[in-house]
């Protein structure tokens, strides 16, 4: 079956404090997005790359891929207001060009620029006996729910999860096609639909489709706040380092 990688990169990462989309922030002589794409072009379980960008900023995309002769791209779009609408529009070009035939869509957030072959590998494998599949880490930490009712931020016994359970969710998160349409098609009928990220949309949506997970692993890391790029940055330092 047919593996499609889906680089979502549709924000703009305000919280970085850049003035460029964080996706386009360079780290080890690169930009972000063009780490994320590299790997994905190196798997040989991958067989087409579609790009969501953020408005505007698609011609340094256009750049990079051209650039970088990364000829697994097949097409880039333009993201919405929010990646679900991100996500929507990159099943409608993926409905458009599949046609009948089922596909494997794998979603990966294009600033966790990190992600490694094997995982991506994992998570196809996992495609083969699964319809959804997610990928995450233990927690390390103890994870709290603060009430938005309670003003003073107070956490009692009950809103303290037992962390042997609780996993930290990474990308890629995959699927397949009829699988998350189908999910997105219930989910924009809900008036009060909201998720942070596809697997979500699948638990609520369409309940009975399990979703198998393979682990991810802690350098798979989400550049989020400033202090992610130089993170990222030394971890690919010392991934060159091992190399030479």
């Amino acid at each position: 079956m047919r593996a499609v990688a889906v680089i979502l990169a549709g924000g703009t990462g305000t919280r970085v404090g850049r003035s460029i989309p964080k996706q386009l922030i360079e780290i080890g002589g690169k930009p972000i997005i063009e780490h994320s794409i590299a790997v994905f072009q190196a798997s040989p379980v991958i067989d087409e790359i579609v790009i969501v960008m953020a408005p505007g900023h698609l011609d340094p995309v256009r750049a990079i891929v051209q650039a970088g002769g990364y000829d697994k791209v097949v097409r880039i779009i333009e993201g919405g207001q929010t990646r679900n609408e991100s996500t929507s529009r990159a099943l409608e070009a993926l409905r458009s060009s599949a046609g009948t035939d089922e596909v494997n869509v794998l979603f990966h957030d294009a600033v966790r620029p990190l992600v490694t072959a094997t995982i991506i590998a994992d998570v196809v494998d996992a495609l083969r006996a699964h319809e959804a599949v997610a990928t995450a880490i233990p927690s390390s930490d103890t994870i709290i729910r603060v009430r938005p009712e309670a003003a003073d931020g107070r956490v009692v016994l009950d809103d303290v999860l037992p962390r042997h359970e609780l996993r930290r969710g990474q990308t890629p998160q995959a699927f397949r096609l009829s699988v998350i349409t189908r999910a997105y098609e219930l989910a924009w009928q809900d008036p009060d639909f909201t998720a942070t990220d596809d697997c979500t949309v699948v638990l609520r949506y369409l309940p009975d489709v399990p979703i198998a997970v393979v682990p991810g692993h802690e350098r798979n890391m989400k550049v989020t706040e400033p202090i992610d790029v130089h993170l990222a940055e030394k971890l690919l330092e010392l991934e060159a380092d091992g190399r030479s």
